[in-house]
This record gives C-alpha cells, structure tokens and sequence, in this order.
C-alpha cells in the first residue's frame, strides 16, 4: 500500500509520523497535571505496600498481588487504573538484569529486591523505583545505592527550562564517575498517558545526543541504575518541569531502603 501512494502521489511528500501525538502532547495540560498527581499518590501508597509486603519467607507472588490490590484500589478519595507495565520486582541476582518481575519463590535473607512500580489514574501514570534489602545491606550494595541517589540527586538539581536532554544526561554521568563508573545509556524518559505495553512516550529521553530542550509542564521519569554481575539498584523519581527547576511528584525516601526489625 505504501509503494501505491508513493508511486500515485507524486508532486506529495510522506514521513514518518508514528510519534506525532505523542509529540504534541509532551507538554501537559494543567488537567493532566493534576491527574499525574493523582497517580502519584496511588504509587507512594504502593511503594509502601510493597516495602511491608517484601519479608524474609515470603513469597514473591505474594508481595505482587498486594502490589496489584494497592495500584487498582486507590484511595477512598479516587481508584487506581491497571498500569502499563507490570509490578518489576526482581530480587537476589535477578536484579543484575532491569526489567524482570517477581517468581513464586520465597525471598531470602540478604536479598536485593528492586521495586520498579508506578499508579495510574484515568491512564496517567506515575512511576516510581526504590531497591530494597532484606536484611542488613551489604556495604557493597549500601555504596552503589549512594552513587545512584547522588547521581539522581545531582541530575535532577540540573533540570530547568532550556537544558537539553543531553545535558541532564552528562551531569549524571559526571557524579557517577567520581566512583569510578560509567554508564552511557539513558537515565529517563517522558511519560504520562498511555497504555500497555509502556507507560513512556517514545519521544524525549535523558541520553547522549538527544538534544531535545525542556520545557515547563513537560513530565518524565528519571530512572537511572547501575547494575553488577550479581546485583542492582534503581532509584527514581517522576517530575514536572517548572518555570525554575522541577516539581517531583512524589516524597519517598530517595534511599537504601533496608527491611530489617527497625521497620516495626
């Protein structure tokens, strides 16, 4: 079909427009604002679901499907949506790769467990990672976590409206090597509305060589991690670009979290 227009449509021009809307509508409206601000609160009430739910002998699945119950039963004020993406929950070495979820074993004393998780209200999402230990944290794992949070931190300070995506990018990459790492791939993303499979819009990201320049009301999340032969940590946060800097969306400890006696 595309060789037919082509070839009777001669005096047109055809291009690729498969992300068109997905541009036009990176900058939100302040309704859409208030609906990622919604979901916001629907994933620290998840988070915190989740971080009670991870326990030494129990299993997986189990920690899953509370994760499921908070994300759809919202508040008593609103309900959540089903998410684009599946509860990522991967623990032990699991957490060496990103992107897996949870099995039907038990966790184990020591474990890594990554909490990749977002709410959704009216198809708006707002994601948002933690990585938990079970247990007393390595000083390995306890280190990568405050190279991530401070690279995070750092990246985020950065962002105002006329910064390219690039640029966030290079300040991450910057913090990060103070410690000896390097990652050249992309730390974020614009989101908001969408559907299975991805709440990400396929258009701005935090990566070398977008050269894409923020601008206020535009949404992302800012999800870096670095990953090791045997384990991983995610820190992330969602944010709206302001006039000045960012608004983030939610306020959770941007840290280790260890599930220890000290959580009761």
């Amino acid at each position: 079909m595309p060789g037919k227009l082509v070839s009777n449509l001669k005096n047109a021009k055809f291009k690729d427009a498969t992300n068109l809307v997905n541009w036009v509508k990176i900058i939100k409206s302040d309704k859409e604002i208030e609906y990622i601000r919604k979901a916001a609160i629907i994933v620290e009430k998840t988070m915190e679901t989740a971080y009670n739910s991870v326990e030494k002998g129990v299993r997986q699945n189990e920690a899953a499907a509370n994760v499921y119950h908070a994300q759809i039963y919202g508040t008593e004020e609103f309900g959540g949506d089903y998410t684009s993406i599946v509860p990522l929950m991967p623990s032990g070495v699991r957490t060496s790769t990103p992107h897996l979820s949870w099995t039907d074993e038990k966790y184990n004393e020591g474990d890594t467990v990554i909490l990749e998780l977002a709410g959704c209200y009216r198809r708006y999402h707002c994601p948002l990672s933690r990585t938990m230990i079970i247990g007393e944290a390595p000083q390995k794992v306890k280190d990568l976590a405050n190279v991530v949070a401070e690279g995070l931190t750092d990246a985020l300070n950065s962002i105002k409206p006329g910064i390219t995506c690039e640029e966030v990018e290079r300040v991450w990459a910057k913090s990060i090597s103070k410690s000896g790492f390097i990652k050249d791939s992309r730390i974020g993303y614009s989101m908001g509305l969408n559907f299975p499979p991805d709440w990400g819009e396929h258009t701005a990201s935090f990566r070398p060589g977008d050269k894409t320049v923020l601008e206020p009301n535009m949404t992302f999340h800012m999800i870096p991690g670095i990953w090791l032969d045997d384990c991983g940590v995610d820190i992330s946060e969602s944010f709206r670009v302001t006039e000045s800097g960012i608004e983030l969306f939610t306020n959770y400890p941007r840290k280790l979290l260890e599930n220890n006696l000290s959580k009761r």
